[in-house]
């Protein structure tokens, strides 16, 4: 199974989320296009009421095995709410500054 499908799998059983989106970016990294770099766009009531940092740990938790073998993970964790307030509408991940070609 690839990695992209494995995170679907795990953070919609661990999150029940309203919206998930997990991005495979590794093809705008540094070195071979691997399944190394990744971006979650989780928009979730299990957020709210938490603080950033739980959340992004209860991501983390839910990837524990995974984050053996990802490099980058970039999160953007909502609650229904600050997704509408948001138009739905995250950052871009930033350049990798890792590996060499």
């Amino acid at each position: 199974m690839q990695m992209q499908s494995i995170i679907e799998n795990k953070l919609n059983q661990a999150l029940d989320p309203e919206f998930l989106d997990v991005i495979n970016e590794s093809h705008m990294h540094n070195g071979p296009a691997t399944e190394s770099h990744y971006k979650v766009v989780a928009v979730s009531k299990v957020f709210e009421g938490k603080m950033l940092i739980a959340r992004h740990r209860m991501i983390n938790a839910a990837l524990a095995d995974e984050l053996q073998q990802i490099h980058a993970l970039a999160l953007h964790t909502m609650t229904p709410d600050e997704y509408f307030e948001k138009a739905g509408k995250v950052a871009d991940s930033p350049q990798c500054e890792g590996g060499g070609k």
